[in-house]
């Protein structure tokens, strides 16, 4: 993707915020939104190598890309994503995506199952094969992969992205016969 991390980081706040809003009367209302990421995003301006000016640069680009909308209203002015920044950031989340593995193991199994019609393309069918294999999902067959913790929410994303939701099964199983090999490859 051809945006850089400040690009990401600013996206990924105002979806994860949904509508910034700061004083209409100040003239630095760019550097003031910029100044509200770094606080939410908890970044450290020497460590991180941030600063408003840059901050607020990027801003200015999203607007001008239509990628979020900067406008003015009853005394304040707003910052939110457009429908076209909303598919960027569902983008950003799934190239970016990992499944984060709580410490203790629940004891059961997440199988995903696919099976993507032609029509669809060799495209779905691959990409979805590449993402479960880079996430770290075992697979059994062409189309059956296992996961030991919760990965619902990446699953239906993944799906979303790819437009695969109807053709994508998640089963949870309290155990599969003779999962040896599967417990010692996740080191359970």
């Amino acid at each position: 993707m051809r945006y850089g991390k400040i690009t990401k980081d600013i996206l990924l706040t105002v979806a994860t915020v949904g509508i910034i809003a700061i004083a209409a009367t100040s003239p630095y209302f760019l550097i003031n939104i910029a100044k509200g990421v770094i606080k939410y995003k908890g970044y450290n301006r020497k460590r991180d190598n941030i600063d408003e000016k840059s901050l607020a640069r990027s801003l200015a680009g999203l607007n001008k890309n239509k990628i979020i909308i900067l406008k003015k209203e009853g005394g304040q002015f707003t910052v939110k994503l457009t429908e076209k920044g909303k598919k960027i950031v569902k983008r950003i989340q799934f190239y970016d995506m990992k499944i984060d593995d709580p410490e203790k193991w629940d004891g059961k199994w997440r199988i995903v199952i696919f099976d993507i019609p032609e029509r669809k393309g060799r495209y779905g069918r691959d990409a979805m094969r590449q993402k479960l294999q880079k996430m770290g999902f075992y697979q059994f067959q062409k189309s059956v992969w296992a996961y030991p913790h919760p990965c619902e929410k990446e699953i239906q994303l993944l799906c979303e992205v790819l437009g695969v939701n109807p053709f994508v099964n998640i089963i949870t199983a309290q155990e599969i016969y003779n999962d040896g090999g599967l417990k010692k490859h996740f080191g359970l």
